[in-house]
């Protein structure tokens, strides 16, 4: 397991001591998944993989309480507890945390607005994410970011500004290849902005330099209310590096998207350069809470997706049909799971609100003899109190 699973081990303690009260199930089962579409390579990830029963309840819990977290964000909005933007990621899980098993909590990652799940794989709680949802002071941006601003350790977001994070995160893999460090930076983006300008300047930069940077574009066939045939003469992101090899990959299915993440890692940490890899998920919920989702697409179209080709459903079939594990475990984890999303949720609308102090903290650090753009923001704010 990778240093994401070392890392959040406490969290799945209790689940897998559980699971090895179980004696009779299946320890381990191999899988044939999808081969990938490739560009400007002459292998590609294996098609033959193993899963072990640890590992499969692992994958089902974390992807569960994804899903439970943005129901219940999506619920929260409707009341109005929410404001603001609020993008959410039902229906992508399988990217998240297919990416997270194959690299290290040490390499780096950076994504778009829709980013509550990759902010829980990299350590942040439930609690944490949805009381930044509803601007409270334990949120893990302190309440001030919302839905588009999360951060955490070698997580630099959740950015608003469509595509302006793959420069960002090309210039994190140039401090990693300048340290020297054997670290890597995931850098997402989706296919809407897939078609901006400055991600084809920097696909240059890092075949230029052979940074260490998995380029992916989490293509979940609309960018807001556009179908990507209308919006690109390609569909083929994975071939837009031009220069820079890529793959494509199933990403509704969580070991397609383990065994391309492990051969992409690969590939950076070897000195070859960049990597591009385009996911093809779908998102079960609109583009972003103001977008209902149905006036471009058919209710018929998401129900066909969600009964084909659910990650978690796709996961929990293979489990059972492999006796790695029995419905009434996987209940009982949906039943804990339902559990820690309401106690957050309790939490997000009781937790206080930031403090007027706390406003201009953490613009760039907490001096208060800094100015902004002229002015002591600090000293204002004493005068008006």
């Amino acid at each position: 397991m990778a240093g994401w699973g070392r890392k959040l081990c406490s969290k799945w303690d209790e689940v897998i001591m559980s699971a090895r009260t179980y004696a009779d199930f299946t320890t381990q089962a191999t899988f044939e998944i999808k081969k990938c579409d490739l560009f400007k390579l002459d292998e590609g990830p294996a098609t033959q993989v193993v899963l072990t029963r640890d590992e499969g309840l692992q994958y089902y819990r974390i992807m569960q309480t994804m899903r439970r977290m943005e129901l219940k964000a999506d619920q929260l909005y409707k009341q109005k507890i929410i404001r603001g933007f609020c993008h959410l990621y039902d229906g992508q899980e399988a990217c998240a945390v297919g990416i997270e098993t194959s690299i290290n909590l040490s390499d780096h990652l950076i994504t778009a607005y829709r980013a509550h799940g990759y902010t829980y794989t990299r350590g942040g709680t439930v609690k944490e994410i949805m009381a930044e949802l509803t601007g409270r002071r334990g949120g893990i941006a302190k309440g001030k970011g919302g839905s588009m601003h999360m951060y955490c350790k070698h997580f630099y977001g959740g950015n608003g500004i469509v595509g302006a994070q793959v420069p960002l995160g090309a210039g994190v893999a140039l401090a990693c290849k300048f340290q020297g460090n054997n670290q890597l930076c995931v850098c997402l983006y989706g296919d809407g902005a897939a078609n901006q300008g400055q991600i084809f300047e920097t696909y240059n930069m890092a075949a230029l330099w052979k940074l260490p940077v998995i380029f992916i574009c989490e293509n979940n066939r609309y960018g807001m209310g556009t179908s990507v045939e209308r919006a690109a003469a390609s569909t083929d992101y994975f071939k837009r590096g031009e220069f820079i090899p890529g793959l494509r990959v199933d990403g509704m299915d969580v070991l397609c998207v383990r065994e391309a993440t492990k051969f992409a890692a690969d590939h950076c940490r070897s000195g070859k350069g960049p990597i591009l890899m385009e996911l093809q998920t779908y998102r079960y919920h609109g583009h972003s809470m103001s977008d209902p989702g149905v006036s471009y697409r058919t209710r018929e179209e998401i129900q066909e997706v969600r009964s084909k080709s659910d990650p978690i459903s796709l996961l929990k079939d293979r489990m059972l049909s492999n006796n790695m594990a029995s419905v009434e475990e996987l209940k009982e984890i949906d039943v804990e799971v339902r559990k820690e999303i309401e106690d957050a949720a309790q939490f997000a609308t009781t937790d206080p609100e930031p403090p007027l102090e706390d406003l201009c903290n953490h613009i760039f650090c907490d001096m208060p003899s800094l100015e902004v753009r002229g002015t002591n923001p600090w000293a204002k704010l004493k005068s008006v109190s």
